[in-house]
């Protein structure tokens, strides 16, 4: 069920280790919110699901856990590019079906994709503003410069604006998509942005193409900061 921004903190690591039945939980919507062809996830999904973080003592000690769980026969390890991931088994999910019928299992912490969704959005909350002076900004040097230019402004002082003008702009869209048009995730499924929107049908195959490649990276905070480059559309 959704949960409103003012509900959920960032997730606190558990004060216990998980019980087996939460691993089972946390394995199975992990693989859930993995867009892969393969139940299997690593170890640092599992943890992540759990809310602990990836390189803590907490996280490492989930090891053992799982081995004890596969020999128990409730989960399979294989490995996958070198990696070692691990998947329910029949008995696993029998046995976790069997758990929540009898209210033995507890809620999992706020999942790592909804978290994702509420910081992009709490941080656009914040940036949005800025982003926008930044901009206009921009924009009223570029009036200048086409004002005030004679003779025309060095073609380096259109280069360099220009670089602002796209950064500043991307920045803008942005936010704007994390605040405004990312939906909030679901559960029961993986939140993967296909980069299309609504109308995108109407559009010939070309310019699809074009409008597809201009919204990589909309959901990524970190091409906010400074010296970071953004995609190129």
């Amino acid at each position: 069920m959704p949960q409103s921004d003012d509900d959920l903190q960032d997730n606190p690591p558990p004060d216990q280790p998980p019980s087996d039945e939460l691993v089972l939980a946390a394995i199975e919507r992990a693989a859930r919110h993995r867009a892969r062809d393969t139940p299997a996830v690593p170890i640092w999904a599992i943890a992540e699901h759990l809310g602990l973080p990836r390189r803590s003592s907490r996280a490492r000690a989930i090891r053992s856990q799982l081995q004890r769980m596969e020999t128990a026969g409730d989960l399979q390890c294989m490995r996958r590019r070198g990696v070692l991931t691990w998947a329910l088994t029949s008995s696993g999910s029998t046995r976790l079906a069997a758990s929540r019928l009898a209210g033995q299992v507890q809620a999992l912490p706020e999942s790592p994709q909804h978290l994702a969704w509420r910081r992009a959005r709490t941080a656009a909350a914040c940036e949005m503003e800025r982003f926008a002076h930044n901009l206009r900004n921009d924009l009223e040097e570029a009036l200048g410069l086409l004002d005030d230019a004679v003779p025309s402004a060095h073609s380096d002082a259109w280069l360099e604006l220009g670089e602002r003008l796209h950064r500043d702009a991307r920045r803008l869209a942005s936010a704007s998509y994390c605040l405004y048009e990312w939906r909030e995730p679901q559960d029961n499924s993986a939140d993967i942005d296909d980069r299309s929107e609504p109308g995108d049908e109407r559009l010939d195959p070309a310019e699809r193409a074009r409008a597809r490649a201009r919204r990589v990276g909309r959901r990524n905070v970190h091409l906010w900061e400074e010296g970071r480059p953004g995609p190129i559309g």
